[in-house]
């Protein structure tokens, strides 16, 4: 694996609120993870776990209390400068634009503030502009006031790659976008990572979350309570998946197939059971470890015995979705992950 773009070691964050009865909160409880490069790495938690602290924290504009974080080999703190250098963070959709000026225009000011020679700079607008889209959508030369948000969400993102970064840190980058930005967004992000850089995400948009990302980190009152791909997250928390059985079937004869069914297997049988013109549909439990052939072969012949078709059968694998409804409502976060499985749900 390449190595480590960004490092967080054992990170504390805390704040004082309250006017009259001060109290301390605490942001961050040791947080720690690596992203390596080439990698989207997902940040996921509720309202308040701690995901914008650690952006901010990440991004220069906020320095932890405890631990330390690393951006391309530099100090978040110590070394602030150096790790500017070489990301690009976008925290807002419409944060810091200039709203009279058009797209091409902000561009070309952001663009002299980070340093670009000005020869170079047309041509690096012009290549951002379409990367995101934005000449397409003639959105290049509109007034920033008169357009869309998902116009906006690209011209943020074309800011962000004006000085070509090596790490990209996104703050809920398709929030509020409709479907057709939201996709271009997510194809640029792919893309960027396709091409050696490093993208660190937070989103509430877990179908997304599970589209792009190599890994995701989910945070939980200020700690790690979960992390790996996907598809690992899924196993660990999840011991079993569901067997959706579809059968065309008929009348009385309907109600006891599915009463020899739930005798055999009643303790499996999840969710709901629906019959709806002639088509009985069910959904039986089947355990990570054991083969399912036995179980799909004998509700099989059940049906055979009817004389009843069985038009589909298919696994149901849980969602990321699933994964982060269950971990946040676990509330385990102890030594910086969620111990054990939390099956049958």
């Amino acid at each position: 694996m390449a190595g480590a773009m960004i490092e967080a070691r054992g990170l504390v964050k805390r704040f004082v609120s309250g006017r009259i009865r001060r109290r301390v909160v605490e942001a961050l409880k040791g947080v720690s993870f690596s992203v390596y490069e080439g990698e989207i790495y997902s940040f996921l938690g509720p309202n308040g776990a701690g995901k914008t602290t650690t952006v901010r924290i990440l991004s220069t504009l906020l320095d932890p209390d405890g631990g330390e974080a690393r951006v391309a080999g530099f100090d978040v703190v110590k070394e602030r400068w150096e790790v500017r250098k070489r990301i690009g963070v976008m925290l807002s959709v419409e944060r810091g634009f200039y709203w009279k000026l058009t797209g091409r225009e902000n561009l070309y000011y952001f663009g002299r503030i980070y340093g670009i020679p000005q020869g170079e700079l047309k041509s690096r607008i012009k290549e951002v502009l379409d990367l995101v889209g934005l000449t397409d959508l003639g959105g290049a030369d509109k007034p920033f006031e008169e357009m869309s948000l998902g116009m906006k969400a690209r011209l943020g993102l074309a800011r962000v790659l004006l000085k070509d970064p090596e790490v990209l840190i996104l703050d809920e980058p398709t929030l509020g976008l409709d479907p057709a930005s939201a996709r271009t967004i997510r194809g640029v992000i792919r893309s960027l990572a396709s091409e050696g850089r490093t993208i660190f995400i937070t989103t509430h948009n877990m179908v997304e979350a599970e589209m792009i990302s190599d890994r995701v980190g989910i945070i939980i009152g200020g700690r790690i309570a979960m992390e790996g791909t996907p598809d690992e997250l899924k196993r660990r928390v999840f011991s079993s998946i569901n067997l959706e059985f579809r059968v065309k079937a008929s009348g009385h004869a309907a109600k006891k197939f599915f009463y020899d069914v739930k005798g055999e297997y009643g303790n499996r049988i999840v969710g709901g059971v629906t019959f709806s013109d002639g088509i009985l549909t069910f959904r039986v439990s089947v355990n990570r470890d054991e083969p399912a052939e036995p179980i799909i072969d004998r509700i099989t012949r059940l049906a055979y015995q009817y004389r009843f078709k069985i038009l589909e059968i298919k696994a149901l694998e849980p969602s990321l979705e699933d994964v982060f409804v269950a971990v946040s409502e676990s509330g385990e976060a102890r030594s910086g992950r969620v111990k054990g499985s939390i099956a049958q749900r």
